[in-house]
């Protein structure tokens, strides 16, 4: 197991933790959160060996293998296949033990090596390579296509690769899934989930954390906190030790009050001075319990558009692609004013050209690309971050946007999102990823469009700013066009789902569980189609058979979830209305005035019709509960 005793871990001579204590057992998967620069990428470097702590002890086994995900990638010749398979140390060990026993004709050695190799399953390393890079959404033609000819992105999901191959005893993983697509990930959370060994990973997608974390370690205050349990159910338990803790602290100021009052009172009076003593020394050796509180940083709004054309744009028989590339074909799409999109679709399939090609700065191969008159266009992409001057700092961005706007007003602004002080007069340059992505949100809505296109906005974002972007693009009043695997954001977020596959852009019947259905049948499938191939003459008719039952009842599950989800929608809807009607009544029927001796109808009228709100309402809460079961008895194998 890992064990910190008393530890304290600093950078720059700034705490970061104090005085922690904990054990991990192992085949533990522990997520590690907290508010950017709290130091959970500080932790993983200690436990990786990079770090020493400033004091305590950090103990991990010393046989176990510890891996993690490398940040930079040169631009290599090897091939991805063989990229990957160095990550196991030890095989590429043997390999070259039995490559240097044939060169000496050492048969003793030729022998024992293999011996070794067959004991950690050598023979079938490229297969579970293959594998592994095919899970993370390689093509089984880039397996042996060379590693400088992979983009970024595609880099990193090979260092994962590499990582995951390693066959270690202790994973380390800082924000795997930053790189991946929806797919992709489903895939990787059931890799983790049969993952027999330690994992510590920082995540700030809480439906990974969910799905792959059995304990959370939360970073607060400079303290490390522990629970068991996945996000959710940490959740549950941080609130319920931050109320106990709040109920504590006022006991505690009362009991403080009370002790105060009576020195006060009595410390100047011989016959109660000996006892006003006794209570300001217990005053100063009492161990003050502090206040409970949650960090939220960040407390912004989206300011509503100016105006909105009808319709803001329209793509008529449009084709999009890069120079003899066309990667989509006949787009037919019209937003109208308040239309909430989300894209959604396998990685490559066009999702982000789509984008692009709605935010003009992709211009259409074939086609038309209509813009209503008024439209304005907020687009967010992670390339945009490049545009940010290095030596400016966030203040002089926002003051070459705005020079007419009061500095005071800039600074406030930016205060909403957590740029305060001197960080707002610092220089962009040494900011984090999260940090400059913030910035760029922030100059851009502040512009006020009226159509947001956002591409994987919460890429590097922390699970703070994520819940705040989300609150505010769930208020925002304009129209948004969204691409995300952040799957909170897109269920909390999107009222209507466009499907980005297969060369085109269609409506998509369903919600994101539907989407999660089709990726895992649409995987299936593909398996299916590469086991058909590969298979041998005996059982192959059954197993085709099996596979072709299990894709029809996942159909068949999709099909009945569908109407139940769209029901659901209605009843959501429909509560909310009332919701807002019973709100205002409550408000009039509270108020004093309301009750004037010429108001008889007024208040029959409004009792009457609070009655009918308060049985409708409990009617149709009683249908949707009736109907999430069903939809959790269909979700359950």
């Amino acid at each position: 197991m890992i064990l910190l005793q008393n530890l304290t871990l600093a950078r720059g001579g700034h705490p970061l933790i104090t005085d922690a204590t904990l054990q991990i057992h192992a085949g533990w998967r522990v997520g590690l959160v907290g508010a950017n620069g709290t130091g959970k990428s500080s932790l993983l470097a200690m436990l990786r060996g990079d770090l020493q702590p400033d004091a305590g002890n950090c103990l991990t086994p010393r046989e176990w293998r510890i891996a993690s995900v490398a940040q930079e990638t040169p631009a290599l010749a090897r091939s991805a296949l063989d990229f990957v398979l160095d990550g196991d140390s030890e095989l590429r060990r043997v390999e070259s033990g039995i490559a240097a026993a044939h060169e000496a004709d050492d048969g003793t050695a030729i022998a024992e090596l293999h011996a070794m190799l067959e004991t950690i399953d050598g023979y079938a390393a490229p297969a579970r390579a293959a594998a592994l890079l095919a899970g993370l959404g390689f093509a089984s033609t880039d397996l042996e296509r060379p590693v400088a000819d992979f983009s970024g992105g595609w880099r990193m999901r090979l260092n994962l690769g590499r990582a995951l191959a390693s066959r270690a005893e202790l994973l380390l993983l800082d924000e795997p899934t930053n790189h991946l697509d929806l797919d992709a990930i489903l895939w990787f959370e059931k890799w983790l989930a049969a993952f027999r060994g330690t994992v510590v990973l920082v995540s700030h997608d809480r439906d990974f954390l969910d799905s792959c974390a059995t304990h959370v370690a939360s970073i607060e205050g400079g303290r490390l906190f522990f629970y068991a349990g996945n996000y959710s159910a940490f959740e549950d338990q941080r609130a319920a030790r931050l109320a106990a803790q709040q109920s504590l602290y006022e006991k505690q100021q009362r009991e403080i009050a009370h002790m105060t009052s009576f020195v006060e009172r009595f410390r100047a009076k011989a016959t109660k001075a000996r006892q006003a003593q006794s209570r300001l020394k217990a005053l100063q050796r009492l161990e003050r319990v502090s206040a409970a509180h949650v960090d939220m940083p960040f407390d912004f709004e989206f300011p509503e558009p100016e105006r909105s054309p009808d319709p803001l744009l329209v793509l008529e028989d449009a084709s999009a692609g890069y120079r003899d590339q066309t990667v989509l074909r006949s787009l037919r799409l019209t937003l109208h004013p308040g239309a909430r999109i989300g894209l959604l679709g396998p990685n490559g399939a066009g999702k982000s050209t789509l984008t692009k090609l709605l935010a003009g700065a992709l211009n259409p191969i074939a086609g038309r690309r209509t813009e209503g008159y008024g439209l304005k266009v907020g687009y967010f992409a992670q390339h945009q971050l490049e545009q940010l001057q290095p030596e400016e700092s966030p203040l002089q961005h926002l003051v070459r946007q705005e020079p007419r706007t009061r500095e005071l007003d800039l600074r406030s602004y930016l205060g909403s999102f957590d740029f305060r002080g001197e960080m707002a007069d610092a220089p962009v340059a040494p900011l984090s990823g999260g940090e400059k992505s913030r910035l760029a949100l922030a100059l851009m809505v502040r512009r006020r469009p009226n159509l947001l296109l956002l591409d994987e906005p919460t890429n590097h974002l922390d699970l703070e700013m994520r819940y705040a972007l989300t609150r505010a693009l769930a208020a925002y009043g304009g129209s948004l066009v969204l691409v995300s695997h952040d799957r909170t954001l897109l269920r909390t977020v999107c009222d209507q789902f466009l499907l980005v596959a297969d060369g085109g852009a269609t409506d998509f019947d369903g919600d994101v569980e539907d989407y999660l259905l089709w990726l895992t049948t649409r995987r299936d499938s593909k398996e299916t189609a590469v086991a058909n191939s590969n298979a041998t003459a005996d059982g192959s008719e059954a197993r085709r058979a099996e596979r072709a039952r299990n894709n029809e009842q996942r159909r068949d599950r999709l099909a009945r979830r569908r109407p139940l989800v769209k029901e659901a929608a209605r009843i959501e809807a429909r509560i909310n209305k009332l919701e807002s009607e019973k709100a205002t009544l409550d408000t009039a029927l509270a108020n004093p005035d309301f009750y004037s001796a010429d108001a008889t109808t007024r208040i029959a009228e409004s009792s009457r019709r609070h009655g009918e709100l308060t049985r409708e309402l409990a009617e149709l809460e009683d249908d949707w509960l009736l109907i999430q079961a069903r939809i959790e008895a269909l979700d359950t194998p």
